[in-house]
C-alpha cells in the first residue's frame, strides 16, 4: 500500500472514530436537556455542551469527506 493510500484510510478512520466518540456528549446533552428543567435556565452552558459535542462530530464528518484532500494537503511537499 502506498503512503498516501494509507494516510488515506487513516484519516477516514481518525474521522470515523472522532464521530464514534461524540454520539456519548450529545445523546446527554439531549437527555439531560429534556428531562431537567435546570437545563431551561442555564442557556449558556447548552450552547456550551452542544459545541463541545457537535464540533468533534462536524470536525469527524469533514475528515471523512474530505480525507483525499486532507491527503493532498499532507503530501504536497513531496510532489514538488
Amino acid at each position: 500500500m502506498k503512503p498516501k493510500q494509507l494516510a488515506n484510510v487513516l484519516i477516514r478512520i481518525l474521522g470515523l472514530s472522532m464521530v464514534a466518540h461524540s454520539i456519548v456528549p450529545i445523546l446527554n446533552v439531549v437527555v439531560g436537556f429534556s428531562s431537567s428543567p435546570i437545563w431551561l435556565n442555564n442557556r449558556p452552558g447548552i450552547w456550551y455542551f452542544l459545541l463541545t459535542s457537535l464540533l468533534p462530530t462536524a470536525i469527524g464528518i469533514f475528515l471523512m469527506v474530505k480525507s483525499r484532500l486532507v491527503t493532498e494537503k499532507l503530501f504536497q511537499d513531496e510532489a514538488e
